[in-house]
């Protein structure tokens, strides 16, 4: 008798992540690779983070559980940054550290919708949202963001669709796979018109600090009803940590207390101590996103321009949504991806892993590498694709 196969079953892969394991298994044939594939800076945490961990590791309280939403120390330290950041009041109750943010994308869906809601997500976007709903029994619905309207999603296009109004919204600024960086304004009307609307609005902040012109703006300003999901992941380089935050609308805290208690018990004690120093050198970390800065000008002055096409602003986050729909033949982002690696030993991420209707023409490079593999990279692919295509 045939087991029964689950939705959970048929959930998509995350292609970033299966490329990076292509990329190993090559890497360990002896190939030099250049990763452009994922969002990973390359540079460690600030030292003091790495210093405090290690005292947290010789303290034997760090070896009982958590609070199922985390140590208050970071939960307050974490409200400090919204009030020197933002200017904006983040209550520490109401602060959840997670085990990675997106466990916070996990618990937001479950305490904030039912199985069959629907839930807007900008196409393209990160992929683990439409994967993460699919798996929960939610619906994604499709919010395009195209290079006519400057990546930006359209809620006038959304109400017009002649579909229902979805029962949530999840947007990203700065965005994943584009770099889109959304307004104080922008911001604004989007909280405003999902209070109006009686949509719930999730805002993935995950990349701030990382904008090129600037300072992002927190949805928690214009909203008392918004999910907020960030991540000590990007901008303080602590991608391997696992450790995130969630901030939640009153009517949810106690829902999502439960759900974190039964989920994980609690955030991992030694990492919390790690990160509560993460805010002590804004400076060092700054200087990190000057060499994104450099690293996308350069990505964006030698690669070719039949590659570039229309590119995506990138004006915050590091990734460079490349169209390669200009090239001389017909487009496929997979293929193009696979002969890159296998051939020129440049690694990027297919665009339908972020938009699976027109992701075959566009490709995803990271430029949170090193200053020095963005020109190797520029220049092996400025090598590389005359010959691709004219053996096409």
């Amino acid at each position: 008798m045939a087991l029964k196969v689950t939705t959970t079953n048929r959930v998509p892969a995350f292609l970033a992540m299966a490329v990076m394991n292509a990329t190993r298994e090559l890497e360990a044939t002896g190939v030099d690779v250049i990763h452009l594939e994922v969002g990973q800076p390359s540079t460690p945490p600030p030292v003091a983070v790495n210093a405090a961990l290690t005292t947290a590791l010789g303290e034997v309280a760090t070896h009982g559980y958590s609070l199922a939403f985390g140590e208050m120390t970071l939960r307050r330290r974490i409200a400090g940054h919204y009030a020197d950041y933002y200017g904006a009041a983040a209550d520490p109750a109401k602060i959840a550290i997670t085990p990675g943010s997106s466990l916070g994308f996990a618990l937001a869906f479950l305490a904030a919708f039912d199985h069959g809601d629907r839930i807007a997500v900008t196409t393209p976007g990160y992929p683990a949202y439409r994967n993460l709903m699919l798996a929960m029994g939610l619906t994604p619905v499709q919010m395009p963001a195209r290079a006519a309207e400057g990546w930006m999603p359209s809620l006038e296009a959304l109400e017009a669709s002649g579909e229902p109004l979805p029962d949530g919204m999840l947007i990203a600024s700065p965005a994943n796979p584009t770099g889109v960086v959304m307004s104080d304004d922008e911001v604004k009307a989007v909280c405003e018109w999902c209070h109006r609307k009686g949509v719930r609005l999730i805002m993935d902040e995950i990349y701030h600090g990382l904008t090129f012109e600037g300072t992002p703006t927190t949805a928690l300003l214009h909203s008392d009803s918004v999910i907020i999901v960030n991540s000590f992941s990007k901008y303080f380089c602590m991608t391997g940590w696992r450790v995130g935050w969630a901030i939640f609308p009153d009517e949810l805290v106690e829902t999502v207390e439960r759900l974190a208690q039964n989920l994980y018990i609690g955030p991992p004690k030694p990492m919390q101590a790690g990160a509560i120093a993460a805010f002590d050198d804004y400076g060092a970390l700054n200087l990190h996103v000057d060499r994104y800065r450099e690293n996308r000008d350069i990505l964006m002055r030698g690669l070719p321009e039949d590659f570039l096409g229309e590119t995506a602003p990138c004006n915050g986050a590091f990734y460079l949504y490349a169209d390669i729909g200009a090239l001389e033949t017909s487009p496929d982002s997979i293929a193009l991806a696979e002969a890159m690696l296998r051939e020129a030993g440049v690694a990027c991420t297919p665009g339908v892993d972020f938009d699976q209707e027109q992701g075959h023409r566009h490709m995803r490079l990271s430029f949170a590498g090193s200053t020095a593999h963005m020109k190797e990279a520029s220049r092996r692919i400025s090598d590389w694709l005359p010959k691709y295509l004219k053996s096409r």
